[in-house]
């Protein structure tokens, strides 16, 4: 008996084998796709070191600080921390030497950063014009500026000596009585003032000569032509043209008078610096800080005072902000009412 095989339909074509992509073809996707997330996550893998030390050096040792604040704990007894709530805050607050480290702070920092400021924008204007030997003089401004604050600080406490000291030799001979500078309220200040001029007057000098360099020589010829002279110039062109500038320089300034430290740590040195005086007629809020820490132990206080100096530098940083947008609207409403 005769059987047929069953055939398979002729016009029905055979199945074929899957096909794959060329390895060109291949090797663009995958290049594409690693373009593509390069493209974003480069710009977070650049960042992400800032943001780790930052977090590791910054933000954890200041909510620390803070929960150090709200305890009671002592410099030998790190490891047994007391819950007491605000009650740091308050005993600082109630503290008539905190209140007397605040003014002291605030009467430094005006009495420094005032002349200082000033004195640096008068040395830019003079810098930014054609000097023979111009690094030379810029490099001789800056010389304090990286004199460190220690060495600065004892050779100024050898020249504020009361008892033969180079400032009081220097009055002598013109007939005046030596001053005990140390011990005064106003010439202790006055002396830790002259100190922070003197380092800082160039660095700022030299930020302010940076700006100036940025504005444009038109307006110095616009404002020649109708006859404007130099001192014109200065106040008319220069001054507005570096009102951002001179904003940046006075917070910056601000936040150094905040946390002046080694200069009355070291104008009597010993027992009297680290109190400020012997009325604390120059202790700042990093002295008071310094001495509730590692002078008494006590850092819950100590942490306390190191949030209530963050407090004021932000109501401070928040009272330039406020000026500074007065200052721009006042600036764009005189360019509106001159455009009209």
């Amino acid at each position: 008996m005769a059987t047929s095989t069953p055939t398979r339909d002729a016009h029905v074509p055979p199945p074929r084998p899957p096909q794959k992509e060329p390895p060109s073809e291949r090797r663009q996707l995958w290049r594409s796709r690693l373009w593509r997330f390069d493209d974003k996550a480069s710009p977070y893998a650049y960042i992400a070191p800032f943001f780790l030390v930052f977090g590791a050096f910054g933000l954890y040792p200041l909510l620390y600080t803070g929960w150090i604040a709200l305890h009671r704990v002592s410099m030998t007894g790190l490891d047994t921390m007391e819950w007491v709530g605000w009650e740091n805050f308050d005993k600082i607050l109630h503290d008539p030497e905190f209140w007397t480290s605040v003014s002291n702070t605030f009467l430094i920092g005006v009495i420094s950063t005032v002349p200082q400021l000033l004195m640096a924008l008068g040395l830019a204007h003079l810098l930014n014009y054609r000097l023979r030997a111009s690094t030379f003089w810029r490099t001789i401004i800056l010389t304090p500026y990286a004199t460190s604050v220690a060495s600065a600080a004892l050779v100024f406490a050898l020249v504020f000596r009361a008892d033969g000291g180079l400032l009081n030799w220097t009055l002598g001979l013109v007939g005046f009585d030596p001053v005990n500078w140390a011990n005064g309220h106003w010439t202790s200040k006055l002396a830790i003032s002259i100190i922070v001029i003197w380092r800082w007057t160039g660095y700022n000098a030299l930020i302010y000569l940076a700006a100036m360099q940025a504005v444009p020589n038109d307006l110095y010829e616009a404002a020649s032509l109708d006859g404007a002279s130099r001192w014109q110039q200065f106040l008319k062109v220069t001054i507005p043209s570096l009102r951002p500038t001179i904003l940046f320089t006075i917070v910056i300034s601000t936040i150094g008078s905040m946390q002046l430290f080694g200069e009355p740590l070291l104008l009597e040195g010993g027992a009297l610096g680290a109190t400020g005086g012997n009325e604390n007629q120059y202790e700042t809020l990093s002295i008071y800080l310094y001495n509730y820490g590692w002078n008494l132990g006590h850092l819950g206080p100590a942490a306390a005072v190191a949030w209530a100096m963050l407090a004021l530098l932000l109501l401070i940083a928040a009272a330039n902000w406020l000026i500074g947008r007065a200052v721009r609207s006042s600036d764009s409403a005189v360019r509106t009412g001159a455009t009209r």
